[in-house]
This record gives structure tokens, C-alpha cells and sequence, in this order.
């Protein structure tokens, strides 16, 4: 497990990258505090933000909510064992009504 300072400086990053990934895509985006909330023209949002205690990454969408632990350098959803990202572009895809295909974010030490 991480301690929590490697958790906050990892998840700053991934929220980076996916903001950064975002601008090829007409999606919008507002990072606020531990938030990052995602919103397609039609008004759509896709919240993504972190659970600092349990050091879980969380997914809020109209297919539902999700949470993630970290295994391995890699986020899996607690209950279906769905990577991160495999959920984020689905989420995003259905609200952009295009392909979204953000890469996984892998860290650097």
C-alpha cells in the first residue's frame, strides 16, 4: 500500500493525465479539490475523484458508480475487477457519443 503522500502525488498525476488526454476529445473539464468532474455538451457529467482513507479512485456515472483499489500499479474496480480506464472511456464514450480512448496511466518514480 501506499502511504498517503505517494496516493495524493499519484492520483495529482492521473487527474493531470486525463485532463490532458481530454483536450483531443469535446469534453470539458473542472479539477476542484479532490474532484474531477467531466461534462459533454448534452450536459452529461463523469466524476472522477479520490478516496483518500481507503486510497480508492472513485467513478460516478449514469452507468453507475465505481470504486477502485490499486493492485500491482494497476486500479481495479472492487467489485467487477474492471481496470480504471476500461471504465473511464466507456463512461466517457457514452456521454461524448464518440470513441474516447484515454491510455493507461502508468507512474514514474
Amino acid at each position: 500500500m501506499m502511504t498517503e503522500t505517494e496516493f495524493l502525488q499519484h492520483s495529482d498525476a492521473l487527474f493531470a493525465h486525463i485532463e490532458d488526454a481530454l483536450d483531443d476529445y469535446d469534453l470539458d473539464c473542472l479539477l476542484a479539490g479532490n474532484v474531477l468532474t467531466i461534462e459533454a455538451d448534452d450536459g452529461t457529467q463523469i466524476i472522477v475523484n479520490r478516496h483518500t482513507p481507503n486510497q480508492e479512485l472513485w467513478i460516478a456515472a449514469k452507468s453507475g458508480g465505481y470504486h477502485f483499489a490499486e493492485k500491482d500499479g494497476v486500479w481495479f474496480s472492487t467489485r467487477e475487477q474492471r481496470e480504471f480506464f476500461d471504465v473511464l472511456n466507456e463512461a466517457l464514450s457514452a456521454a461524448a457519443g464518440e470513441n474516447v480512448n484515454i491510455s493507461v496511466f502508468q507512474a514514474t518514480s
